[in-house]
């Protein structure tokens, strides 16, 4: 099972691991210690209904369509190929994250509020845990569903949990535009090899 959960983790990792307003968001409250626990504890149950509702979803959507199957296999083989190709383009970039950390306090109210905005109006967040997550993980045999999704899972939990609460060590790290190029490159091979095992459980 657990080259299941290894494809699931390594292809969350890659969807999550990412400059965006979420994971910016986080990071911002991570470093003004401002509800942090809450932050992340918001995040987390988001991405897990999320993943767990698109692999559900669309497995009970594609899963006795031989058509849809097809459409969705080497749909994802064209989309990771492209998030990779992106990701390598993005790694000569010169970008860094950029946190402001003079703003009003947060009340509780305000904090879940704004990370519940910035995660269900982000068209991306769909179209990765739901759409491609959930068509990957449609594919899988059997119980292998089931460990694809806990490991998606587990990298969002593991990825909001270090960047919430280990913001203070990671900041000077990710302002760096080295670190972002590095990672992004990581990312851009991860998403090719998955790219080209989908394809090849496609032909196959």
């Amino acid at each position: 099972m657990f080259p299941f959960y290894l494809k699931g983790f390594s292809l969350g990792a890659g969807l999550i691991i990412a400059i965006g307003s979420q994971n910016a968001h986080v990071l911002r409250m991570g470093l003004r210690q401002q509800h942090v626990g809450l932050t992340v504890l918001v995040c987390i149950v988001l991405e897990v209904l999320l993943i767990g509702l698109g692999i559900a979803g669309m497995g009970a959507a594609i899963g006795g369509n031989p058509v849809l199957l097809g459409l969705a296999q080497w749909g994802g083989v064209a989309f990771l190929s492209w998030y990779g190709l992106r990701a390598w383009r993005a790694a000569w970039a010169n970008h860094a994250l950029q946190v402001n950390q003079q703003a009003v306090v947060m009340s509780a109210a305000q904090a879940v509020t704004a990370i519940v905005v910035l995660s269900l109006l982000n068209p991306h967040v769909y179209l990765d845990t739901v759409v491609l997550l959930g068509a990957v993980g449609a594919q899988q045999a059997g119980v292998g569903k089931l460990w694809f999704a806990l490991g998606a899972m587990t990298s969002s939990v593991l990825w909001f949990v270090l960047l919430g609460f280990g913001s203070r060590l990671l900041s000077p790290l990710f302002a760096r535009p080295l670190a972002w190029r590095v990672l992004d490159g990581v990312i851009g091979a991860v998403m090719l090899v998955l790219a080209g095992t989908l394809a090849l459980g496609s032909v196959a």
